[in-house]
């Protein structure tokens, strides 16, 4: 599902890359950031990955305010149930296009992640014209985690260092089988296609 492109906007706040979103003026234990007389509320697990790419588990109503700050083009949803009618509305309202890569939520060891899937959202993620994107699931651990592995890998990093950012988020939920998909998983395909972030070795 597309809907319209929207408008300009700026990055209303600095996160670091790949970490769980902290900040010395957050209040409360729902994670409030508090600016001026407004309230954000980040999404569950919400991290920056690089410039213009974020990751998330599920917003809903009471993290819009904090999205809108993003200025966000596009979201990739990688849940298959059909989204929500408070979020269409927000993304109408916004001009934010959502990108639905539906990949089902098993747990082990009945996990089955549809690598032609991922792949078609990598391509969307990596693309500057979608971004500020934000990509997410249901709790922003295993079917984001590997996605954004496979980001990891397009941008050269190193196994290790790949699985510790996916192990901080999944922390014990972390899955082998996810692990192996993002280690096995083949971007020789995809490195002709220009990287709008950084694309360092760690």
């Amino acid at each position: 599902m597309i809907l319209e492109a929207r408008g300009g906007g700026e990055i209303g706040a600095v996160v670091d890359a790949s970490q769980p979103f902290k900040s010395p003026e957050m209040v409360g234990e729902n994670h409030e950031h508090v600016v001026g007389d407004e309230i954000f509320v980040p999404p569950l697990n919400f991290a920056m990955v690089d410039n213009g790419v974020f990751r998330s588990g599920f917003p809903d109503s009471a993290n819009f305010k904090f999205l809108q700050s993003l200025g966000l083009r596009s979201i990739i949803n990688l849940c298959p149930e059909p989204y929500p009618e408070p979020n269409n509305e927000f993304l109408k309202a916004n001009g934010i296009r959502l990108f639905q890569f539906g990949i089902d939520g098993c747990k082990e060891p009945f996990v089955n992640i549809p690598e032609e899937t991922i792949r078609e959202a990598l391509k969307v993620a990596i693309d500057v014209k979608n971004q500020p994107l934000l990509i997410h699931c249901k709790r922003g651990k295993h079917r984001t985690g590997c996605l954004v592995g496979c980001i990891r890998k397009l941008q050269r990093w190193c196994l290790s260092s790949i699985f510790d950012e996916y192990q901080r988020f999944a922390a014990a939920k972390a899955r082998v089988s996810d692990q192996r998909f993002i280690e096995l998983f083949d971007v020789s395909g995809l490195k002709h296609m220009p990287l709008t972030f950084s694309c360092s070795k760690k």
